[in-house]
């Protein structure tokens, strides 16, 4: 995980309504809080 997805893990964490806006497919496998799925708006 890079500092800038981190990051974005940790905003998603403490605004538990957003919604991340990813350019690669590693946010399919980060969570939230270890276990929650981060919501994502995927490209196509």
């Amino acid at each position: 995980m890079s500092l800038a997805d981190a990051c974005l893990v940790r905003l998603a964490e403490q605004y538990a309504q957003s919604k991340v806006l990813p350019l690669d497919q590693d946010f399919q496998i980060y969570r939230k809080h270890s276990r929650h799925i981060i919501p994502l708006l995927m490209p196509h």
